[in-house]
């Protein structure tokens, strides 16, 4: 491959960096054993590619080159720092028995194998889960390392300052390391019990798609493909293929048949569009159709919990001609079910809002009222708009006005501020 023009190296490389650096970074933190070598290591070597790529030609296979180049820059690293440390036996030990051998893969060309590779990314993400971990810092951790997000964009989203967030990443990964922590997948023993927290991450991770906190576009589909994609890895990695926990079918289903309406969530011009608005000629049907049968197969086990019940929720949406054809009862009644198991905030809010839907809006609205009174969602901003547009529908308009305005005050995000603006103007 011919050398390429600098700006389209630049462009080529930070492509690569959104893609592959996931990848890359799971690799080698197998390779080398430690997170933060691994992190540095990483932007050792696309800075590398910067330099040498203009005069070689982009590789063919970009992700065995970066992972090769990391790998013996961070050798290199230690070998000096060893240097200073009086500690050149042990790195004489590691380079033997990590060095060579992957210096004749890399002469053989043969480079990292691509299945092994993904499963980095799951061995990856049940060291950041780790029970051992806080919570807070299992979900801070996968997003920041296997995800790739900034430390400002979760800290947006977790609703805590950026220092706050990079103290939670600094002390997991000293845990990790101290503890240690190993890298691995857990055993068919293990794995019940360590399976709720990947599948928070998971969640949160495509819930930061589906809705970013960051940035001016709606959805970021890379983390919403990212992870659907872990969730179908989790899927295959069950004890039981055949039968796989509900729940991990229930997430599944849950982010196809959410993420089947991205493409009518916005207009061509990035406006949001809500759920009634919708053109569902452009629902991906091929994503409801598998998330329908997964949801189906979670629910005949009855042992299912909050992620099948919100697919199955989402199906019945799927399947409507039409917001007002939907099931309404059903969907209500489905909600009755998710706040006996997961009684939060913002599951009662959207239970009110079915039930606008199923009772009218003064009924709504009395819920809602109810939510807001307990405090948890005052500064959630879809509480204020959910109350604002059920107003909207009374002839309440003052009303209406005041918490389209709440809303806004509450958010950062482009296409939503643009959408309450629009509704704030509707109403004068």
């Amino acid at each position: 491959m011919p050398p390429p023009v600098p700006e389209q190296l630049s462009k080529t490389i930070e492509t690569l960096y959104r893609s592959e650096s996931g990848r890359v970074l799971a690799t080698l933190v197998r390779l080398l054993g430690d997170l933060d070598l691994a992190e540095e290591s990483m932007h050792e070597a696309f800075a590398a590619a910067l330099e040498s790529w203009p005069q070689t030609g982009i590789p063919d296979k970009p992700r065995p080159w970066l992972i090769s180049t990391a790998r013996f820059k961070a050798i290199d690293g230690m070998r000096r720092r060893a240097r200073f440390d009086g500690k050149q036996r042990e790195l004489a030990l590691y380079t033997e028995a990590h060095g060579n051998e992957a210096r004749i893969r890399e002469a053989s060309g043969e480079g990292e194998d691509d299945e092994e590779i993904e499963d980095d990314r799951l061995r990856l993400i049940f060291t950041c889960c780790h029970p051992s971990l806080a919570p807070e810092a299992q979900v801070a951790l996968t997003l920041r390392e296997v995800c790739g997000l900034t430390t400002e964009e979760i800290a947006r989203a977790f609703l805590v300052t950026p220092a706050t967030l990079a103290q939670r990443i600094v002390r997991a990964k000293t845990k990790i390391r101290e503890t240690p922590i190993p890298y691995e997948v857990p055993t068919p023993q293990e794995l019940p019990e360590r399976l709720g927290a990947a599948l928070q991450v998971i969640y949160l991770v495509f819930n930061e798609g589906y809705s970013a906190a960051a940035g001016t576009e709606v959805t970021r589909a890379e983390l919403t493909g990212e992870a659907i994609r872990l969730g179908r890895l989790l899927a295959e990695l069950q004890p039981n293929p055949e039968a796989p926990e509900p729940e991990v079918l229930g997430l599944l289903a849950l982010m196809l048949l959410q993420e089947s309406r991205r493409a009518a969530r916005t207009s061509p011009s990035g406006e949001l569009i809500l759920l009634e608005n919708q053109d569902r000629s452009l629902w991906n049907r091929e994503q409801i159709a598998e998330g329908v049968v997964l949801v189906e197969r979670a629910l005949k086990s009855r042992r299912f919990g909050a992620y099948t019940l919100q697919a199955a929720i989402a199906a019945v949406h799927a399947e409507a001609e039409s917001t007002a054809a939907a099931d309404w009862r059903q969907i209500v009644a489905l909600y009755n079910q998710l706040v006996r198991i997961q009684p939060s905030p913002v599951v009662h809010l959207n239970r009110a809002v079915a039930i606008a839907e199923c009772d009218g809006p003064e009924a709504g609205l009395r819920h809602i009222d109810a939510v807001l009174e307990h405090g948890e969602l005052a500064n959630y901003y879809l509480a204020h708009s959910a109350r604002a547009e059920l107003c909207r529908r009374l002839g309440r308009t003052a009303e209406a006005k005041s918490s389209y305005e709440k809303a806004l005050e509450l958010t950062q995000q482009g296409p939503e501020r643009q959408f309450l603006q629009e509704r704030i103007r509707a109403l004068q």
